[in-house]
């Protein structure tokens, strides 16, 4: 069966597969799921710059008032902002709509349990099912229909928490690029609170430019920025800002791996890291896990999506874990990737000790090779058994000295195939060879 959940939500193209019928009965069938059957605490919804984004908040809305649940608009916020405030706030629920670092056409509904945490892949199915059964809920009349409130001014209360997670930033230049999308004000006013001297990149709202060369998954223009600001770091988010990459002093990239060594012997040293493990998925960089291991720490890798990352933390006890795409996820502060309170945290780590570039060099980075191939049907490319046969044999080369992985994407029509080792010239041609062999049996 096909889920109509993925790794991050309902995902879709905006009024193609995410219609606003669609979003409409997720909202009745979510909000019926979640909300104790009819229980009159709000229910937080949220949304980046698309412009798709007030279409769907629109029909969502109506969706979780027509169950009898009020509604408390929070306007454009950062994902992290979303299951914070559904948390501290006491919420029955939050919503998202965000196709996060998808491109501008997409977008997505994702929801989070009244504690702030992604949904089980148990709790989604059963909503799917009351949306593909067109199971009758509710419909209240009179005084007992939801009420749809504009909420705007508690997202202070989100920015005064990422607040209080730095120290000062007095004589800092950040580069901040916000991708177009649900950061553009937030988190350029957060670090102004700390004292940073601020330079926007991208910093508006304009859903038509959301993610385009620009943001987290595109970083040659915020590393042009930099180097025009000698002195100067950059931070770069995502479109619904739950992660956050990095630009040091001297233009090199700060992954997310990066961020996870440099946080990790921070907490280590301090005592304040249980268990001494780190969770990160099987995607991160075999020099985060060597750092780790240096110094004593665990690191537990899991399936790709900062979902299963949540699941293995609080399954574990563990404070700390995240992705190389700068999903981060600190127990401490929030339930999900923060990329506000990341940059908040790694800046923070600068100021004390005066250079990112050599925090950064907490790990070594091994050759890492990434190739998106886009096909029609990605369980059919799974089965083949040419394809099979090209990874085992890229196994077989690699000998043990680097890894191979390929996985279909859980938001878009990708497979995705990365291929690790010590030698980047074998491990291009191992991960050409796999694409090419990808390719045909998408076509076959």
């Amino acid at each position: 069966m096909n889920r109509l959940f993925g790794t991050d939500g309902v995902r879709g193209v905006a009024n193609e597969f995410l219609t606003p019928e669609l979003a409409f009965a997720l909202g009745r069938a979510g909000g019926f799921t979640l909300a104790a059957h009819g229980a009159r605490r709000p229910v937080l919804v949220g949304r980046d710059t698309r412009l798709s984004g007030p279409m769907l908040e629109a029909a969502l809305c109506a969706g979780l008032a027509s169950v009898g649940l009020d509604v408390w608009k929070l306007g454009i916020v950062p994902t992290p902002a979303v299951a914070f405030l559904t948390r501290v706030l006491h919420g029955a629920a939050g919503v998202m709509i965000s196709a996060s670092h998808n491109p501008i056409e997409d977008n997505g509904i994702k929801f989070f349990a009244a504690d702030g945490s992604k949904l089980p892949d148990a709790l989604e199915d059963e909503i799917a099912l009351l949306v593909d059964a067109d199971r009758p809920l509710p419909r209240p009349t009179g005084g007992r229909v939801g009420d749809i409130l504009e909420r705007r001014r508690v997202v202070r209360t989100y920015e005064r928490h990422c607040i209080g997670l730095g120290v000062p930033l007095k004589g800092a230049t950040v580069v901040v690029d916000g991708a177009y999308g649900a950061a553009y004000a937030i988190a350029p006013r957060v670090l102004r609170a700390l004292g940073a001297s601020v330079v926007p990149l991208h910093c508006k709202p304009d859903g038509r430019r959301i993610n385009v060369a620009c943001g987290s998954t595109h970083l040659d223009p915020l590393q042009t920025e930099v180097r025009k600001h000698p002195g100067s770091v950059g931070v770069a988010f995502d479109g619904d800002a739950d992660r956050a990459l990095f630009v040091d002093e001297t233009v090199d990239v700060v992954t997310g791996d990066h961020v996870m060594a440099i946080w990790g012997l921070a907490l280590a040293r301090a005592g304040s890291l249980p268990g001494k493990t780190i969770v990160a998925t099987v995607m991160s960089n075999v020099g985060l896990e060597r750092a780790l291991r240096d110094a004593g720490i665990t690191l537990e890798r899991t399936a790709v999506g900062d979902r299963y990352v949540l699941e293995a933390m609080q399954r574990g006890g563990h404070r700390l874990g995240g992705e190389q795409s700068g999903h981060i996820i600190d127990l401490e502060s929030n339930s999900t990737g923060d990329g506000i309170a990341t940059a908040v945290k790694i800046l923070s780590m600068r100021a004390q000790q005066g250079s990112l570039h050599e925090l950064a060099q907490t790990m070594r980075v091994y050759p890492q090779v990434l190739v998106n191939v886009r096909v029609a049907d990605k369980r059919k490319v799974e089965e083949d058994r040419v394809v099979r046969a090209a990874i085992a044999a890229a196994q077989q080369a690699l000998d043990g000295s680097g890894r191979v992985l390929v996985r279909p994407s859980g938001t878009e029509p990708l497979v995705r195939i990365m291929v690790e080792g010590p030698d980047e010239s074998q491990i291009r041609s191992i991960a050409g060879e796999i694409a090419a062999r990808v390719e045909e049996a998408s076509r076959t």
